[in-house]
């Protein structure tokens, strides 16, 4: 992926820690990329069903619902870590040196302390819908054909922790490069050009040939 290359990486140990990441926030962003493709069969399945054998699939609107958080989380993490997550960087994107890692690690330690909280809150809606004493350890199901809503509860606090690690590791890169006064830390996502990223799209197009 093009916006990768704006992550530098190097031998030190919150380098390595990044690297050790990655693999992770790219499984979830891969289960979150199936989870769309499978509604797409999902959704030609049941089209498919009512308009020839006049039945639609059954319990398709829950499938919905229960992908809904892989979908909608999962791969959050992924983008955060190379910056390609929605940002305003109209004003970030003019500062440099230490003004511009301060803001940065600001902006990150707000977003960790947000994502701990619904991290937290998360996990206590999983819990109050799982119960193992009871069919299929759930509380609670679906309204069509009784899914049970546990799995998909669990999706949310699980990828917030995920990012709550990546934002972590962003606060040290942050921290280190404001403390050190570095040009181009490692293990956050550095600010680009426009020619940068065409050049960076354009070499990851040449090495697909």
């Amino acid at each position: 992926m093009a916006g990768s290359a704006a992550v530098l990486e190097d031998s030190s140990l919150l380098s390595r820690l990044d690297r050790a990441l990655l693999p992770l926030e790219r499984f979830c962003a891969l289960l979150s990329g199936l989870a769309i493709f499978s509604l797409m069969f999902l959704a030609a399945w049941s089209v498919i069903g009512r308009k020839f054998f006049g039945a639609p699939m059954l319990g398709y609107i829950d499938y919905i619902e229960a992908a809904m958080p892989i979908i909608a989380i999962m791969g959050i993490s992924y983008v955060q870590r190379d910056g390609t997550h929605i940002r305003m960087d109209m004003l970030v994107g003019a500062l440099h040196g230490r003004v511009l890692w301060f803001f940065e690690l600001v902006s990150v330690l707000l977003i960790l302390v947000l994502v701990a909280a619904l991290t937290w809150g998360a996990w206590e809606h999983f819990d109050r819908s799982f119960d193992c004493s009871r069919p299929l350890c759930s509380r609670d199901s679906s309204i069509d054909i009784g899914l049970p809503t546990w799995p998909s509860k669990l999706v949310v606090p699980f990828a917030f922790a995920v990012l709550a690690l990546r934002l972590i590791l962003q606060a040290v890169g942050y921290s280190r490069a404001l403390i050190l006064g570095l040009e181009n830390p490692v293990a956050v996502p550095l600010n680009l050009s426009v020619a940068e990223q065409a050049r960076i799209e354009a070499d990851s197009l040449a090495g697909h040939d």
